[in-house]
């Protein structure tokens, strides 16, 4: 299986990218992992809330598979402890799945277009972070959930 990560706007802050190529790096020790930025909505004063959303949208798309298992990073998703999330991995794999994507939205969320697309929707938290910091927690969060299923000592109770 693949995990592809896919995120609207680039992460300008040296310490995060650091961040996330470190356990990016850690995380293909497990699994193929792809993570794509794309760029930022251009001429966001001339749009509404849901054009911008619109927008976002045909753009990730246009990323996916009709095969693709999608699922939204989103503060209304599914809770998971991480060894709930390891689960939910493990399940994905066992299922056959070929790619797995996860989707970090852009400064709006998603539009109606995404949400009828995506298999789920996944919570880190009710609390609302930058999109640029959710990078750095589900990439962490995917190697925690390997070592986990792995039983090796990263994780601990």
């Amino acid at each position: 299986m693949t995990i592809k990560l896919l995120a609207i706007g680039k992460t300008d802050k040296r310490e995060l990218q650091h961040l996330v190529a470190l356990y990016t790096k850690r995380l293909g020790h497990y699994v193929r992992f792809d993570m794509e930025t794309l760029p930022d909505i251009k001429n966001t004063r001339n749009l509404s809330q849901p054009e911008q959303q619109e927008k976002e949208a045909e753009a990730l798309l246009k990323k996916m598979t009709p095969s693709d298992a999608v699922y939204l990073l989103d503060a209304r998703g599914q809770d998971y402890s991480s060894e709930e999330f390891a689960g939910f991995l493990q399940k994905q794999m066992n299922s056959g799945l070929r790619q797995l994507v996860m989707v970090i939205g852009g400064p709006y969320g998603f539009s109606q277009r995404l949400y009828d697309r995506a298999n789920g929707e996944i919570s880190l938290s009710r609390m609302t972070f930058s999109h640029q910091m959710v990078r750095l927690f589900v990439v962490e969060q995917l190697y925690r959930a390997f070592t986990i299923l792995r039983n090796e000592p990263y994780h601990h109770q």
